[in-house]
């Protein structure tokens, strides 16, 4: 942990985008407003859009902020960028990510390997301390929660998820997967002998877990009581586009490429002027094919969720497995409805794919075939983040972070793994990643396309990552309905050794 905090100290005076204003835009107005007016301050474009917990912590972050340069703490002061103003907030993000670092050896105990895939994650070294974000905090919390979810303590694991909802609500794409898991194996477990459940048992557990859940909503909302109404049209903004200026890698930077085709093929002219990459209230009309709205993409997420979650509620249980195959069964769970709203979720940005990857990095050392499937999304994941360092002095930084990170972690991995690690079709997937590194960063302006087609490199890093992900989370959907079925057969084996042990000890 020392280690990368000192790699992040060296960030400080890079490059910062714009979520660095929004971020010192919130300390001002979270220290300078009543709290009644935190969520209707527009003075600045960036307007306060976290749920109130991550408001309390701004706050609390402008008390110490205030020591260092008072002026950033002015509503009015736009694009204020004074060095004390820079080197607290970077300090700010290196320091709160000791809950991540918290969070990481609660989930990997005393496996250095995977504890090491997480620390050393460079998806959060190019977001958090060179683009600028909290994830680090955020992504903490959420392993505090699958620590204690690993270890069976299932209400400590609500109580931090609750507090994660309500610092950032995208994390609510992965509550599916909590709500199953937590009233199957904790509030519906067979307490008889006879398999039989207590229903007065149960009954208590779920008031337990009520009182949880409702208990921190009322903590974070209830000073806005009156003013809900207004904390939601911040906190849900369906104005905004379907994609955002730089697609996401997911099925509608596939769906958005394919209609644009189409409109080129077809020789049909746009009749509107608003963009599928709406940035603060745009919408969009697709010119070929249907156009997309909010409910649409909420319907599609939730259906592509369903047989993940009917799997973690209604067949794992089924399998008998140990509750060690059973909580890691839940990360899978997490994987696969985390990928599932980024791929169909509606605005996402691209910085979300690490709602897939941290998990994932969990399960890495456990099994060949999560170890074949985090590598894989480890290499295109962070691939899909480079667009956010897009300044001609970050291009030898973000490769050589991508290089030693995906050497490190295939190192790693190929040690452990008894089988062939990566598949004929990775490889050549790989190599066209290595092609379209080149093709963006030399290729293109030596032919020229740098001035006629200057938005071709974002293009085909969306639309090449996009069919990786999906790639992804097609095979490892497949891989969780079997995953198990490889566990039982592995139990009976061990089982059968046990017992010829016992039958014949000098062997």
């Amino acid at each position: 942990f020392v280690l990368v905090s000192v790699i992040k100290l060296l960030f400080i005076n890079s490059y910062r985008s714009t979520d660095f204003e929004v971020h010192r835009n919130w300390l001002a107005i979270t220290h300078s407003l009543p709290l009644s007016k935190w969520y209707y301050e527009a003075t600045s474009e960036w307007t306060l859009d976290y749920p109130p917990f991550f408001a309390y912590f701004e706050y609390f972050l402008s008390q110490i902020a205030y020591y260092f340069d008072p002026e950033m703490l002015k509503v009015d002061n736009l694009n204020y960028a004074s060095l004390n103003t820079i080197l607290f907030q970077r300090l700010s993000v290196i320091l709160t990510d000791i809950v991540y670092a918290v969070g990481v050896f609660g989930c990997t105990g005393n496996n250095i390997q995977a504890a090491s895939l997480l620390l050393f994650n460079i998806g959060l070294l190019m977001v958090d301390h060179i683009h600028f974000q909290y994830n680090g905090l955020l992504f903490g919390i959420l392993l505090l929660s699958i620590g204690k979810m690993l270890k069976q303590n299932y209400l400590q694991s609500a109580l931090y998820f609750a507090i994660l909802l309500n610092m950032k609500h995208i994390f609510v794409y992965i509550a599916p997967v909590y709500i199953c898991y937590l009233l199957r194996f904790y509030c519906l477990h067979n307490n008889n002998v006879d398999g039989r459940c207590m229903y007065r048992q149960t009954l208590i557990k779920l008031i337990k877990l009520g009182s949880i859940v409702i208990g921190i909503s009322l903590l974070s909302f209830g000073p806005f009581y009156a003013h809900i109404p207004q904390v939601f049209s911040r906190l849900f903004p369906f104005k905004r586009g379907l994609s955002h200026a730089y697609w996401a890698p997911n099925f509608w930077a596939l769906y958005n490429f394919a209609d644009k085709v189409l409109a080129i093929l077809l020789e049909k002219k746009s009749h509107t002027n608003a963009s599928n990459t709406g940035g603060l209230v745009q919408t969009f009309e697709h010119e070929v094919l249907p156009s997309i709205s909010p409910m649409h993409t909420f319907v599609i997420t939730l259906l592509a969720m369903f047989p993940c979650l009917i799997y973690l509620y209604w067949y794992l249980p089924k399998l008998k497995l140990n509750s060690q195959e059973n909580t890691r069964n839940f990360v899978r769970g997490l994987v696969i409805c985390g990928c599932t709203s980024f791929m169909f979720g509606w605005h996402v940005h691209e910085k979300a794919i690490l709602i897939v990857i941290i998990p994932i990095s969990i399960l890495a050392t456990m099994s060949d075939s999560d170890a074949n499937s985090a590598f894989f999304l480890c290499v295109v994941g962070h691939y899909s983040l480079f667009p956010l360092l897009f300044t001609p002095e970050l291009t030898l930084v973000k490769l050589t972070m991508w290089i030693a990170y995906s050497i490190f972690s295939f190192k790693i991995f190929t040690n452990q793994s008894k089988t062939s690690f990566l598949k004929f079709y990775d490889k050549i997937y790989f190599v066209g990643l290595i092609l379209l590194f080149f093709f963006e960063n030399c290729i293109q302006y030596l032919i020229g396309f740098d001035k006629n087609l200057p938005f071709l490199p974002l293009m085909l890093t969306s639309v090449y990552c996009s069919i990786g992900i999906c790639y992804f989370w097609l095979k490892y959907y497949f891989n969780i309905f079997h995953l198990p079925s490889k566990s039982i057969q592995q139990n009976v084996k061990n089982n059968k050794i046990k017992k010829n042990n016992k039958i014949n000890p000098t062997k």
